[in-house]
């Protein structure tokens, strides 16, 4: 018997409003098993955990800010698709992220529609 597991996501965000907002831009029939973090530093114990496979990602948190938690994931080999999910969306912001390896760079507040476009453009969400 094949059992597919939820995929474990990742929401890190200092703000419970943005919290809450990128939880209702996942897709409706996606399994997950979402996990929340208010600072970088709880995201990065929930990624070496395997909470993270999938990380959505604000870079401006106390204790440890996105870059960090990007820094860290590199430094620790760990496995975790990163998808940044700023308000600060500067050119050098998104050149920085994507040199650390993040996947994606989105303006806040995203929608359904973008965040599915995104897992489905980096095959994490198989388009049936």
């Amino acid at each position: 018997i094949c059992q597919v597991m939820s995929v474990p996501i990742l929401i890190c965000d200092d703000s419970s409003f943005a919290r809450k907002q990128m939880n209702r831009s996942l897709p409706d029939n996606w399994d997950v098993e979402v996990t929340f973090a208010t600072n970088g530093l709880e995201g990065l114990e929930a990624i070496r955990q395997g909470k993270g496979e999938v990380v959505f990602l604000d870079l401006t948190m106390p204790e440890m800010d996105g870059y960090g938690v990007l820094e860290n994931i590199r430094k620790e080999d760990l496995h975790a698709m990163v998808i940044v999910v700023s308000g600060d969306i500067q050119p050098d912001a998104q050149a920085r992220v994507q040199k650390l390896g993040a996947m994606a760079f989105v303006k806040k507040p995203i929608d359904k529609l973008k965040t599915t476009q995104i897992l489905t453009e980096f095959g994490i969400l198989s388009s049936e």
